[in-house]
């Protein structure tokens, strides 16, 4: 039984379908990256698993559980966190505001939490008193990472998590990624580098028009020659 599944899942924002009896899973443990062209409902797969849309057909699962029709604050509540692609800081307070407030859900003492975020990003130990919106995209990028280890999750959800960084940046947070899988965290990752995403993913899923074009290890669809061909440039 995966952990999470969203399974035969169809439907979009009000019109047409964006996805088309798509079906995503993960292990704990593991990382799963959906990969694919511009517009192939790669963010709204993801959105849909979180509750950001409503589904006209399929379902989502969540440690064995009907997650389907909970709100999203609901998923998050369940040990679900998630990072956006834009606007996932609070530009106007500090690293270490970013940080608490990742904890909002929690009424213990989560000072041990910090610090563990701390080490995971020691620039964020250095910069904590610093106001957010000061910050390099990179180090932005770091400071939503952090704040969605705030809550504990069991499962952490990724979008676009190394657009507009430079090439060293993206090796950073890949690198960071794997420690978190190393700690039982399963993590679902949507990437525009599909070819690096890949390369440290236990599943990957390539959807094209919002449906599944190939599922398989990260491995093997790096060697698959109509994989290599039409989405990682040969």
């Amino acid at each position: 039984m995966s952990f999470l599944i969203g399974e035969n899942m169809t439907g979009g924002y009000g019109g047409a379908d964006i996805i088309s009896d798509c079906t995503i899973e993960v292990d704990k443990g593991q990382i799963a990256v959906i990969v694919g062209p511009n517009g192939a409902g790669k963010s709204t797969v993801m959105k849909a698993m979180l509750g950001m849309l409503d589904l006209k057909s399929g379902s989502v699962r969540f440690k064995g559980k009907d997650i389907t029709h909970l709100t999203t604050q609901d998923r998050i509540a369940e040990g679900i966190a998630f990072v956006p692609q834009s606007n996932n800081v609070f530009v106007s307070m500090t690293v270490r505001e970013n940080l608490e407030m990742g904890a909002f859900l929690r009424d213990d003492d989560f000072s041990e939490t910090i610090n563990q975020v701390f080490e995971l990003f020691p620039v964020l130990a250095e910069k904590q008193n610093q106001v957010a919106g000061e910050l390099s995209g990179g180090q932005r990028q770091q400071v939503a990472f952090g704040r969605a280890l705030m809550s504990q999750p069991q499962l952490l959800m990724l979008d676009e998590p190394t657009a507009g960084v430079s090439p060293i940046v993206m090796d950073d947070l890949f690198e960071r990624i794997l420690e978190v899988r190393q700690t039982g965290v399963a993590i679902l990752m949507v990437e525009q580098n599909a070819r690096q995403a890949l390369n440290i993913a236990d599943k990957g899923f390539v959807l094209v028009m919002g449906e599944n074009r190939h599922t398989d290890t990260g491995q093997v669809l790096l060697n698959d020659p109509e994989v290599r061909r039409s989405f990682l440039g040969g």
